[in-house]
């Protein structure tokens, strides 16, 4: 199939991903809960796509949480529960609620106070949807929170209580490499609050992704586009530097068939992933990015600056095995790149492996299982 008919079977295969996603948020979001449901669990979200990323999950594994808590599920919209709209489903014993990156103190509490009004005695949690692995709401978090749900986390837990420049791991780092003069800052974690974090997980259950993942991996053939490479370069300073780099190390490659230069719409990236052999994923604001799961969906092996550091579920970070990591300075890049070019085995094996890891967990009641704090 040409590239053209792929884009547009995409096309259309989104088109009725996001109609059933719409579908079941906008049914949650409408009906009360029922009377002799043993739990019950309201998700107050945002709508945007990444925070819906994390929502998503719990309408699709809704049978599973059914059968393990006796949980319903229902939605508010954030927006909504701020502006004391009246919302459908009354008296959870559960609270899930999400916040923009940046709610105000006077706004939180606001929320806060709706839930309890709404919903009294009821098991509270925040879903941080955010991309850096920082906790910079832990401190104010804890006094209202029971569980707070975060897609990825450090690995090294005292890592979290150190000052940094800037405001996460990556500023700090790239900071330093680039000389970028930035102020200190340190988000202090009050005792006992790790006992509330819980790791959920990441872009695998977007509406366009976990169904993609539920199915057969990419069936095997040719594959011209050596190396995927589309990605942004302005932003901040520290991410311009750093995204800059990684250009830098694209202009060094000769003799490689590439996709690089300016943007292309969802559809058309999925596809040109599907007939490449690599996919480049460099960090964003934070280390995980949608391009990672998108590349394991697609069948590109995953090249990646080193993700020891972070901890997710499922582990598709694992080196070598679904995952190929390099250097932050990338001084390895260009010997990992042809090495990978110059062996399909290699490549075979790593991709099916990543595909096979997200496909299992996804096939399983593994999501209703880690969301049991919840109904604790």
């Amino acid at each position: 199939m040409f590239i053209g008919g792929s884009v547009l079977a995409n096309k259309l295969r989104h088109y009725a991903r996001r109609k059933r996603a719409e579908r079941l948020r906008a049914t949650a979001m409408a009906w009360p809960f029922p009377a002799d449901a043993k739990a019950r669990l309201l998700l107050i979200s945002q709508p945007e796509r990444i925070p819906q990323s994390q929502i998503f999950p719990f309408h699709h594994y809704a049978s599973d949480l059914r059968l393990l808590y006796g949980a319903e599920v229902r939605e508010a919209d954030v927006w909504d529960v701020l502006a004391g709209a009246e919302v459908a489903a009354k008296e959870a014993t559960v609270v899930a609620f999400q916040t923009p990156f940046d709610i105000s103190d006077a706004d939180l509490h606001r929320l806060i106070d709706r839930i309890h009004i709404n919903h009294p005695g009821a098991r509270i949690a925040c879903l941080d949807w955010f991309a850096p692995t920082d906790l910079r709401n832990a401190e104010r978090m804890d006094p209202l929170v029971d569980v707070y749900i975060k897609k990825h986390l450090l690995r090294d837990r005292s890592a979290y209580d150190k000052a940094r420049l800037g405001d996460t791991n990556l500023t700090d780092y790239f900071d330093r490499r680039y000389c970028i003069d930035e102020p200190e800052h340190r988000f202090p974690i009050p005792p006992g609050f790790f006992d509330k974090l819980l790791l959920g997980p990441s872009f695998l259950t977007a509406p366009l992704i976990l169904p993609t993942l539920l199915e057969s991996p990419p069936p095997a053939g040719p594959r011209p586009i050596d190396l995927h490479t589309r990605f942004a370069v302005d932003g901040t300073p520290w991410y311009q530097a750093m995204r800059g780099e990684a250009e830098a190390a694209l202009d060094r490659l000769d003799g490689l068939t590439m996709v690089r230069e300016g943007t292309a719409s969802l559809s058309r990236f999925m596809a040109e992933m599907r007939r490449s052999k690599i996919c480049f994923s460099p960090f964003g604001y934070g280390e995980v990015c949608w391009r990672d799961y998108e590349a394991v969906t697609n069948g590109a092996v995953l090249l990646k600056p080193d993700m020891g550091h972070v901890e997710t579920a499922p582990d598709i970070f694992v080196p070598w095995e679904t995952y190929v990591p390099i250097r932050w300075d990338l001084d390895d890049f260009e010997e990992t790149v042809r090495r990978l070019c110059a062996d399909e085995r290699l490549r075979t094996r790593i991709a099916r492996q990543s595909f096979a890891v997200l496909h299992d967990w996804l096939k399983s009641d593994n999501f209703a299982r880690t969301m049991a704090p919840l109904f604790a």
